[in-house]
């Protein structure tokens, strides 16, 4: 990593609470977390925002969420983020060999219209040369309302910050 983390006593009681259920959920403290948590406020923020987005009310279903985040993960090569967010695309119920295959979803046929539409549009917001259009948002509206589509745009903005300062840092998988 290009930027250590401290020693777990040095972080305040909160963290290290979140960090004991951490350590409970994974075997271990994400390495990812302590950098967070080198800014505790920083910290706070983020979990919290990814709590609203990770919700099981959320109108984008579990399995799509996770489609998403490899996908995104991917394309900013986050070793780190594709290997958890694969691990629990496959815990929300995607088979293997769509796991597989995400990063050819265009050429594949494992998946449906509606994981096409989500696909190209996370592609268009995630790659800085491409361009959403009226065209891509008509095919989104077939399987979401307006507030799907600000759900559906929160967690690939805040998926590309995450795998972004993952990647940055040099997070392990």
């Amino acid at each position: 990593m290009r930027v250590s983390a401290k020693p777990i006593s040095s972080y305040p009681l909160y963290l290290r609470l979140f960090f004991w259920n951490q350590r409970r959920k994974y075997g271990q403290i994400l390495q990812t977390a302590l950098l967070w948590a080198r800014s505790p406020k920083l910290f706070i923020g983020v979990a919290i925002l990814y709590g609203m987005i990770d919700r099981r009310s959320s109108p984008i279903d579990p399995p799509l969420r996770s489609l998403v985040t490899v996908r995104v993960s991917q394309i900013n090569d986050c070793l780190f983020c594709v290997d958890i967010n694969s691990a629990t695309m496959l815990k929300r119920g995607v088979s293997i060999e769509k796991v597989e295959a995400l990063h050819v979803w265009r050429e594949s046929r494992l998946f449906d219209k509606r994981e096409r539409a989500v696909l190209e549009y996370t592609e268009a917001m995630t790659i800085s040369d491409q361009r959403i259009n009226d065209a891509m948002l008509e095919r989104l509206r077939a399987y979401f309302d307006d507030d799907g589509i600000v759900e559906l745009s929160g967690l690939i903005g805040f998926q590309n910050m995450s795998s972004k300062f993952n990647s940055a840092l040099a997070v392990p998988s």
